[in-house]
């Protein structure tokens, strides 16, 4: 058994914002990257004239030799990363090839990051948000993304219910490391505490997922937001991938990556590792594993330590009385997180009617067939009651 004596801090989780970052991430990058930030900013525009394809042909060298701190390359890969796609899915058929003036700095903001050069969950959520009120806290209506596709209503709530839903999560993510050291000394009464800080959080969790309908059309989402986010991976309508012009490293040969899915965040895999909820070893525990090479190497490295900890469900099971009941409350909060996840699967997804092969009604934007994993995760997760 691994200790779990390292802090929170080491992995980037922070006691105020969880996996989000704990400085606002960089509304804008420095006056050598302007011309390709007055596209970016204009790129709902371009999309509606369907012109950006040749806008960003027409565009200089992305100058990288003058990124230089975290949150300058976690900016630069937003950028990158919402162009890209724009490029891609843009018009009546798919774009095979990326130019190499996208391309080449794409890859290499992306290795220096250490993620795929795709639009993942980092770059979607944890690092596109901007306060509209100072006084206020991260959440949905105080917030707003600093990067969009099309833009509008549903576009906005649809991103930012999921960075609240990281704000909510952070009080429990990061006392993870402190409950299994907690559970490793059999302090019993401290072990009860935190259950109690994780239920709180998962309970607040649920909570904003539920209002998700509030401001996000399952229809306006399906046609407007969603097909923005798709990856060139089992995807029907690129199915040998992208040729990233230029990027030596790929030889020229199309690559296939995921598209952006919330299960390439670190929330639900760190709540699974320290309850012991554990998924049948098969196709859909192999893209969960896959979908790790996707997060921030640190809280990949966080889920990984925390699997390697000390057994929360065998103290639970031991102890019984108060601690048993607060493990099964959390598992029933995770069980509820995935019920409504799938639930609105079925209404935002699975039950539209798809207009384009470019979006699928029957395949993620992971590229995966989502209800049956989606049905499985809920089910594993049930089963951990005791």
């Amino acid at each position: 058994m691994q200790s779990t004596s390292m802090g929170p801090a080491e992995f980037g989780v922070s006691p105020i914002s969880g996996f989000m970052p704990e400085h606002d991430p960089l509304q804008r990058l420095p006056r050598p990257f302007d011309a390709w930030e007055d596209i970016a900013h204009d790129l709902p525009k371009y999309l509606v004239g369907d012109s950006i394809r040749e806008i960003i042909d027409e565009l200089p060298s992305f100058p990288t030799e003058h990124l230089v701190t975290s949150r300058q390359y976690e900016r630069a890969m937003v950028l990158l990363s919402y162009l890209g796609h724009a490029y891609v899915w843009c018009g009546a058929t798919p774009a095979s090839v990326l130019p190499a003036n996208l391309a080449i700095p794409w890859y290499e903001v992306a290795t220096k990051l250490g993620r795929p050069p795709v639009l993942s969950y980092a770059s979607y959520c944890l690092h596109n948000w901007r306060r509209l009120r100072t006084d206020r806290p991260v959440e949905a209506g105080s917030v707003a993304l600093i990067q969009n596709f099309l833009a509008g209503e549903d576009e906005e709530w649809f991103v930012l219910i999921h960075a609240d839903i990281e704000m909510r999560a952070a009080p429990a993510v990061s006392k993870l490391l402190e409950l299994q050291d907690a559970v490793g000394r059999e302090e019993k009464e401290e072990v009860r505490k935190l259950l109690e800080v994780v239920a709180s959080s998962l309970e607040a969790m649920n909570r904003t997922m539920d209002r998700m309908p509030e401001h996000c059309d399952p229809y306006i989402y399906f046609n407007r937001v969603r097909p923005y986010i798709h990856g060139w991976r089992d995807h029907p309508g690129l199915p040998e991938g992208v040729v990233y012009e230029g990027v030596a490293e790929y030889g020229s040969k199309p690559q296939t990556f995921r598209g952006e899915t919330g299960a390439q965040r670190g929330i639900i895999p760190a709540f699974d590792a320290v309850l012991g909820i554990e998924h049948e070893s098969d196709r859909l525990r192999d893209y969960l594993m896959e979908m790790r090479t996707y997060m921030p190497p640190r809280h990949r490295a966080f889920v990984e330590h925390l699997e390697s900890g000390s057994s929360l469900r065998e103290f639970a099971l031991a102890e019984g009385g108060l601690v048993k009941e607060l493990y099964n409350v959390c598992i029933e909060g995770v069980g509820h997180f995935r019920s409504t996840h799938l639930r609105f699967a079925a209404s935002y997804i699975h039950s539209q009617v798809s207009k384009d092969a470019a979006n699928p009604s029957d395949v993620g934007t992971g590229g995966t067939p989502f209800m049956p994993y989606l049905k499985k995760h809920r089910d594993e997760t049930a089963a951990h009651q005791i």
